[in-house]
């Protein structure tokens, strides 16, 4: 495996790309440029959001492997290209504008690049409840899509209140009928949708949660407030977030409703010369769809470039 870290560099380094966030968006979008013959720099803080996540799926050719595995195989074909440099720190500050930025890694390192893109993914925020985010991933999870098929049939939870609790009911059930609706409180939904629910067979729970017992972030079992203790294997929750990187909105970029950078159909942001692309810039929360959008910015991007250029 190839190793990243900072050597030397003089203030006068040009890039034609600097990607912030080297996890599979980034990589994509750099091998994308790499193979154009662009100069390019990623540079990583080494903490992606599925670090906990033992197994990722549903990607075709890796089904199963680790979130490490996959990661260490794409820096590595990703490096093989010459014009493709990677490293590990955190950028602090980005300064400059479309063909003159400066971005600075660690407070201290400067790096010039004509155009950015940022794939810096976004921050769960947890609820207040013990044992959650220690299984966050395991099996306290988000997509049914990336861990639903292993939790099969499965006592499973939803925390969830709200009317779109029962479209997201209805989702799950499709990979188990052994369903439980916790509201965390009192339920903020009518009687209407309440009877939907019991129609199909989903247990409603209005007592709050007191927390989770897990072994290594798998579930044991969810005790309520009250002293209940009820047996659980999976629970399903789509937590608020922030941008995990406030530079973008510092920039300029705009958010849109949900709180996501705002991009058209080529990644581009509302600040020209920036891109961006995977969590921070779309609400599928897939490696699929992280590394699409990572393809697509480097490819319109390299176009851009050439266009400027002729």
């Amino acid at each position: 495996m190839r190793h990243y870290t900072f050597q030397s560099m003089t203030d006068q380094q040009l890039f034609d790309v600097a990607i912030i966030g080297g996890s599979y968006a980034g990589l994509s979008a750099a091998m994308t440029l790499g193979r154009a013959r662009r100069k390019v720099i990623i540079i990583d803080s080494g903490k992606p959001c599925n670090r906990q996540t033992p197994h990722s799926h549903n990607l075709i050719t890796h089904d199963g492997k680790t979130p490490a595995e996959i990661s260490a195989l794409a820096r590595e074909q990703v490096l093989a290209y010459p014009t493709v440099q990677m490293r590990a720190g955190l950028v602090s500050q980005v300064t400059g504008a479309d063909g003159a930025f400066t971005v600075t890694v660690d407070e201290k390192y400067p790096l010039q690049a004509k155009k950015l893109i940022f794939s810096t993914g976004i921050r769960d925020i947890m609820p207040d409840i013990p044992g959650f985010a220690e299984s966050w991933g395991i099996s306290t999870i988000h997509c049914p899509y990336c861990h639903g098929y292993e939790y099969s049939d499965a006592r499973t939870g939803v925390l969830m209140n709200g009317e779109m609790a029962l479209e997201y009911l209805k989702m799950i059930r499709n990979w188990t009928a052994d369903l439980t609706l916790y509201t965390n409180g009192p339920a903020a939904f009518d009687e209407t949708v309440r009877e939907k629910m019991l129609a199909f067979g989903a247990e409603i729970v209005e007592q709050p949660i007191a927390s989770l017992d897990h072994e290594g972030g798998y579930l044991k079992s969810l005790h309520l407030t009250d002293g209940t203790a009820c047996d659980i294997t999976a629970l399903y929750h789509r937590p608020a977030f922030v941008q995990h990187s406030l530079i973008p909105e510092q920039l300029g970029c705009e958010l849109n409703p949900q709180g996501f950078i705002k991009v058209d159909e080529a990644q581009k942001t509302t600040v020209a010369g920036i891109y961006a692309a995977g969590d921070n810039s779309g609400a599928f929360r897939g490696l699929t769809g992280a590394m699409a959008a990572g393809t697509t910015a480097g490819a319109r991007l390299n176009h851009e470039l050439i266009s400027e250029e002729y």
